[in-house]
């Protein structure tokens, strides 16, 4: 059928826009050839390879060749002035045709006919093409002569010279399918040493008690709204994509590794809440990172691209300094000290803040905000602190509230989630764990370096034991030997027995070299005497060793590490 392709653009039962594609062509002038002509048009700078700009470049290839001898030319050919040579007998964008814009002058009979054909396809929004040579005219009496319905329909107009035209397109379609406005969903990022795991699934937890359909991205995969969908270390910007690429989810938690960091970003341009827990010494001297200052460099970029509030540690000193490098429209510290002065300062000052109070009932979690106070919940009814035992998980759950809270969480889904999050495999596999289902208890953590081994250790100090103190130690094979030292000096003297085990995934490293890495044997000095039964069963830890020349166990524990 003959006459000028058209494209008529239905959304939401609403014809919205009507464009004239006209096939890729030249147009004679009596002097240049037909390959000369071509060579003219493809210099314009709309022009380019397949989809790469608006328009695409014309090619003397065997379907133009065969165009041009149905017209009788050549390649060589010189056409007279103002003669139109069709180089397709088609016109789509994509093989060298043109757009343009005639909305304004379509036929209400026409419109009628394209939004019949879409409902009745069963579309919201679809493509009708036909020929026709006078578009704005009437149809022929008789019906329609030539009708073609697509439901991945292009956007001419989007690729149309006339630019101007293209929100005829895109915005209704937008409004159609977002009739709610952005796409976006919260996206809160946090980072650290220690305790970012933890801390995002408390945080995934509060938002699913909220309402929420969270996504979240962890150590050991990715979750969508409680379900493992993708199992490994899933702390890169490849895990970031997958959250937010799923239509499910209406807001993002997301654990940022230094790893990923270093590796290849974060996987977006910026967060709405930003978290830094803590910086200590881990996987230094490892991707060019050797020092403290350096490492709170790269976990840094969680606070600078912070938008709308970024939550600092103040009890740790390379967080604080963080605070000087962030843009966001709230600055929330977090602090375990009641009498930290910075932080009073930025209380009274207006500024927002989570901090630990004292009081007759235990310790308190408290908000603070503008000016209010706000008293959020007794550290003892959360299950994951261990009746305040565990104090690193106090700090947390500090954290995670102090997250919810700045991503605009009511206070009651917060209470409710952190009093219903608990330490158990189920809930958070492989960060300390318990098991007491024999006659023994263990606990279960993945501590990766001394800081983190060194809070089990106190917490383990703080249980109430009647029998002994056993502690199983494997040193990962990528960290430093000054690393792997300070893990055992973390845990010497404070346990009655010790096994030192040789981790399985040995990561560059020969043997036994970890272990051989921890001098033995171990020799005290010195030592201060064995605590009473009495101070043994209170829940503070007994009282430290001495110092060594070298790590080693007290004189009240094994002999023999």
């Amino acid at each position: 059928m003959e006459g000028d392709d058209h494209r008529l653009l239905v959304v939401n039962g609403e014809l919205v826009a009507a464009t004239r594609r006209t096939p890729g062509h030249v147009v004679g002038d009596g002097i240049h050839t037909v390959k000369e002509l071509v060579d003219e048009v493809n210099e314009d700078p709309r022009r380019g390879v397949g989809h790469e700009k608006v328009l695409t470049r014309l090619s003397l290839d065997a379907q133009a060749e065969l165009m041009l001898s149905r017209q009788g030319y050549t390649a060589d050919s010189v056409p007279p002035e103002r003669q139109i040579v069709a180089l397709r007998s088609t016109a789509n964008l994509s093989t060298g045709g043109t757009a343009t814009d005639v909305t304004d002058i379509i036929h209400p009979d026409n419109r009628d006919m394209a939004t019949r054909a879409i409902r009745a396809i069963g579309l919201d929004v679809g493509g009708v093409d036909f020929p026709e040579p006078r578009h704005h005219r009437e149809l022929p009496h008789g019906g329609w002569r030539h009708l073609r319905g697509e439901r991945r329909a292009g956007l001419p107009h989007a690729r149309a010279p006339q630019r101007r035209h293209a929100p005829r397109c895109g915005g209704p379609g937008h409004r159609h399918a977002l009739p709610h406005g952005t796409s976006r969903v919260p996206v809160a990022g946090l980072t650290g040493t220690n305790g970012k795991t933890t801390t995002a699934r408390m945080l995934a937890h509060i938002a699913k008690m909220a309402g929420y359909t969270p996504g979240l991205t962890t150590t050991d995969g990715v979750y969508i709204n409680g379900q493992r969908t993708v199992e490994g270390d899933m702390t890169g910007p490849v895990a970031t994509r997958m959250v937010l690429a799923d239509p499910h989810i209406d807001l993002a938690v997301l654990e940022i590794a230094r790893g990923g960091l270093l590796r290849a970003g974060m996987g977006v341009p910026f967060v709405n809440v930003g978290a830094v827990l803590n910086v200590q010494s881990d996987h230094l001297g490892l991707k060019g990172i050797d020092t403290l200052e350096q490492l709170a460099e790269v976990k840094r970029i969680l606070v600078e691209v912070a938008r709308d509030c970024a939550v600092l540690n103040a009890d740790d000193p390379q967080v604080v300094k963080m605070s000087a490098y962030t843009d966001a429209k709230t600055l929330c510290y977090v602090t375990m000290n009641p009498q930290h002065t910075l932080v009073r300062e930025h209380i009274r000052a207006g500024g927002r803040a989570c901090a630990l109070e004292a009081g007759v009932n235990g310790q308190m979690i408290t908000l603070y905000d503008k000016g209010s106070h706000i008293p959020l919940l007794w550290t003892h009814l959360i299950p994951a602190t261990m009746e305040d035992r565990a104090l690193h998980n106090v700090q947390n759950a500090m954290f995670a509230a102090a997250m919810a809270f700045s991503l605009g969480i009511k206070l009651d889904a917060i209470r409710m989630a952190l009093r219903t999050f608990d330490t158990t495999f189920f809930q958070a596999p492989g960060r300390m764990n318990v098991f007491d289902k024999h006659p023994f208890k263990v606990i279960f953590d993945y501590g990766h370096n001394a800081h983190a081994v060194g809070v089990m250790a106190d917490l383990a100090c703080a249980l109430d034991v009647t029998g002994r103190r056993i502690v199983v130690l494997a040193g990962p094979g990528d960290r430093r030997d000054e690393d792997l030292v300070a893990i055992a000096d973390t845990v010497a003297g404070r346990f009655d027995h010790y096994i030192c085990r040789r981790d399985d995934g040995l990561r560059g490293r020969d043997g036994d070299e970890c272990l051989a890495s921890w001098p033995r044997p171990w020799r005290p000095r010195a030592c201060p005497p064995r605590p009473s039964a009495s101070s043994r069963m209170s829940r503070r830890p007994p009282t430290p060793p001495c110092a060594w020349a070298r790590p080693g166990t007290c004189c009240w524990s094994s002999p023999t590490p």
